[in-house]
C-alpha cells in the first residue's frame, strides 16, 4: 500500500501515526527537553566524518570519470564501435547528474552542518523550529547558484499539525532507516516540504526519536524530562553550547519557551514578526 502523502518519496517504508503508541524511551539524540520544549540533535560528529569521507571519494572519483570520459567523447575514433561512444556518453550525463543531485548535497549537508542542527519542539504552542543546511531538504534539482552559498541555511517555525512522519530506507545491505518528517498543506496530504528529524539507524532505534516526540507533544508524563545530554535545569548552558552563535532569530529562540498562543503572538509582535 503506498504513502498517502504525495508526491511519494523515494525509499518509502511506511506512514507513522501520531500517538503515544509507539516505543520510546531515552534516546542518545535527545539534548535538552523541559515542560515547555525539546530539542533532538541530528548530526553526531562521527557520523558527520565518516559521510565526508565517504562523499570526498565519490567526488574524486567522480570527477576522474567526468575527465575520462569527455576525452573519450572528444577524441573519439570513428573507427571505433559507435555503441561505445554512445556508451561513454551515458556514463558522463549520468556521472554529472550524480554528482549535482547527490554528492555535492551530501558533502555540503555534512560540511557545514553545526553542532548537530538540533530541531526544536514546544508542546505548549505546537510549533516545530529548524535552523539547518539547506541542503538537508532533500531536493533533487537545485539552482546551481545554489552551489556558491554551502552556507545557506532555511530557519523556519512550522506546525507541528502540518507535519506528518514517514520511515525510508536507504537502499544499503545494512537496512537502516530513516524517519522524516512530511511538511503537508493544512488539511490535506500533498507534501510541499521535507524535514530530516532521525537520520539511519538500525531496527527498533529507528521509530525511538519518532515515540519520544509523539509522547512529548502529547504531555505524556511518562517520558523523563532529564533523560537528555543537558538536564532540565540546565537550559543556560545548553543555548550557550548549542543554540548561541548559530544564527537562530532572537524572537524564535525566545518561543521555545512560550507557554502559550497569546504569549507567541506577544513575542512576535515585540520582534516585529509577521505572523
Amino acid at each position: 500500500m503506498p504513502s498517502k502523502y504525495r508526491p511519494q518519496i523515494l525509499g518509502w517504508i511506511g506512514d507513522l501515526d501520531k500517538g503515544t503508541q509507539y516505543i520510546t524511551g531515552a534516546d542518545d539524540r535527545l539534548l535538552y527537553a523541559n515542560d515547555n520544549y525539546c530539542a533532538f540533535i541530528r548530526k553526531i560528529k562521527s557520523d558527520q566524518f565518516f559521510y565526508i569521507f565517504i562523499y570526498l571519494i565519490a567526488l574524486i572519483l567522480g570527477i576522474g570519470i567526468i575527465i575520462t570520459s569527455l576525452s573519450m567523447v572528444i577524441y573519439f575514433n570513428p573507427k571505433t564501435e559507435k555503441i561505445i561512444l554512445y556508451l561513454t556518453i551515458f556514463i558522463l550525463i549520468t556521472s554529472c547528474f550524480a554528482i549535482y543531485a547527490s554528492v555535492i548535497p551530501e558533502l555540503y549537508q555534512n560540511l557545514f552542518t553545526r553542532r548537530g542542527s538540533p530541531i526544536i519542539f514546544n508542546r505548549k504552542t505546537g510549533k516545530v523550529y529548524v535552523n539547518e543546511s539547506y541542503f538537508f531538504n532533500f531536493k533533487v534539482l537545485r539552482n546551481p547558484l545554489t552551489f556558491l552559498h554551502p552556507n545557506k541555511k532555511r530557519i523556519k517555525e512550522y506546525d507541528w499539525a502540518h507535519l506528518q512522519g514517514v520511515v525510508v530506507h536507504n537502499f544499503s545491505i545494512y537496512s537502516q532507516n530513516t524517519t522524516i518528517l512530511m511538511v503537508c498543506k493544512p488539511h490535506t496530504h500533498k507534501t510541499i516540504d521535507h524535514i530530516l528529524l532521525d537520520p539511519a539507524r538500525a531496527g527498533i532505534g529507528s521509530y525511538m526519536v519518532w515515540g519520544w516526540v509523539n509522547n512529548f507533544m502529547c504531555c505524556n508524563d511518562l517520558i523523563n524530562l532529564n533523560a537528555g545530554k543537558y538536564k532540565s535545569e540546565q537550559e543556560i548552558q545548553f543555548k550557550k553550547e548549542i543554540i548561541k552563535g548559530q544564527g537562530w532569530p532572537e524572537w524564535m529562540v525566545e518561543a521555545f519557551n512560550a507557554t502559550s498562543q497569546e504569549e507567541l503572538a506577544e513575542i512576535k509582535e515585540k520582534y516585529h514578526v509577521k505572523a
